[in-house]
């Protein structure tokens, strides 16, 4: 279920794997290289500092582009804000370019919230406070939703795959 509110999106999904794998999933730049990035992107670096204070980045590429990925390596820059195992992650969210420069009138604020479901996790996603990035990159706010959408559908993916080559 996805459900876009003015400033904010959220999406509601199920992911086929317990919520500590899911979680670890998050903050992990192993596995985070694997999925964390919009459909037709590839994460080509990920950067972890797990705890409160510290830090989530990401770098994106599109292979389509015939570009240096120099040219093109931008993506989320995040301070964790909680961390509680296995339920919720929260992250201040800003979108750079390549210089990984903040603007800091586009934060923005990422609520992953995970529950035991069956054998799954119900994962919900909110990503509010888009008011600043609207404002300065239309284009870019109007992408939040779909970007999440393919984002988590490779998560799905991947964490099946983890589950089929590693069942418990």
């Amino acid at each position: 279920m996805t459900t876009p509110t003015g400033t904010a999106v959220r999406i509601e999904r199920t992911i086929p794997a317990p919520p500590a794998q899911v979680y670890r999933a998050w903050l992990d730049p192993e596995v985070l290289r694997r999925w964390f990035a919009p459909s037709g992107w590839e994460a080509v670096r990920v950067e972890v500092d797990e705890r409160v204070g510290g830090h989530l980045r990401a770098w994106h590429l599109d292979p389509q582009e015939n570009l240096d990925p120099q040219e093109q390596a931008g993506g989320p820059e995040c301070r964790i804000v909680e961390l509680v195992p296995d339920e919720r992650i929260v992250l201040d969210w800003w979108f750079v370019g390549p210089t990984r420069e903040i603007e800091r009138d586009q934060a923005s604020r990422l609520t992953v919230t995970l529950r035991a479901v069956g054998d799954g996790t119900h994962l919900t996603l909110v990503h509010d406070r888009l008011d600043g990035l609207a404002a300065a990159l239309p284009e870019v706010a109007r992408n939040v939703e779909a970007g999440w959408t393919g984002t988590l559908g490779r998560l799905a993916t991947t964490m099946a795959a983890r589950a089929r080559l590693s069942p418990e």
